[in-house]
């Protein structure tokens, strides 16, 4: 089964209780959500792999680390995914970004692709999925299925607000992709929705609700 992680940094839960908040507009929400992501972003990527580099500083000659192995892609499902990719930019600026277009039919709550646009070597590049939401896991498992299609080989998932539902569903169907929360919530609702969650975080990301 992947590993499941709840990333408990107390900023990165202090920002996410504030966005929790339903009175917070969207300027607000967005730039905290981007903050989200940026922290959780430095917590995942505390495994990359380094090699060792010959520099020169003022003083002399010297064997520092930098950076080895795979580059990294992000990848938002959109459009929600949207308000988490600055973010990551922020701390990784070289890393490239590909799209997964996906809505979620309100009667069925299944989720359709309609948009797929990836850097050509994603098979060389560990890809960062970022969405808000992990909520039955539906576009989850069809982003990572569009992206093992076209021959993605190294993922992580990477949320603010998880079901537990969607986590055991992505488990299941993707047992090798490991999944990262900022939470682990109650439970969906009826209406397919986290609880308690951060509700429409599309809407409240672009202010169309």
């Amino acid at each position: 089964m992947a590993k499941f992680t709840v990333l408990n940094h107390p900023l990165i839960q202090h920002k996410l209780t504030l966005i929790r908040d339903k009175h917070v507009g969207t300027k607000e929400f967005r730039e905290v959500a981007n903050e989200i992501a940026e922290l959780m972003v430095y917590e995942i990527t505390r495994d990359l792999p380094l090699e060792d580099v010959e520099v020169e500083t003022p003083m002399g000659k010297t064997t520092q680390k930098q950076l080895a192995g795979k580059k990294l892609a992000v990848v938002p499902i959109l459009r929600a995914g949207l308000g988490m990719v600055d973010g990551v930019l922020e701390l990784i600026p070289a890393a490239k970004v590909g799209h997964i277009g996906m809505y979620r039919d309100e009667q069925t709550l299944k989720p359709h692709e309609y948009f797929v646009k990836m850097p050509t070597d994603i098979d060389q590049r560990e890809l960062l999925i970022v969405d808000p939401m992990l909520a039955t896991g539906g576009s989850a498992i069809m982003a990572i299925d569009a992206l093992k299609k076209r021959g993605a080989k190294a993922m992580k998932l990477v949320v603010l607000v998880a079901a537990p539902e969607g986590v055991k569903a992505v488990q299941e169907k993707h047992p090798d992709v490991e999944i990262y929360a900022a939470a682990l919530d109650d439970h969906l609702t009826d209406t397919g929705y986290i609880f308690p969650g951060l509700g429409d975080a599309g809407d409240r990301l672009f202010g169309t609700k």
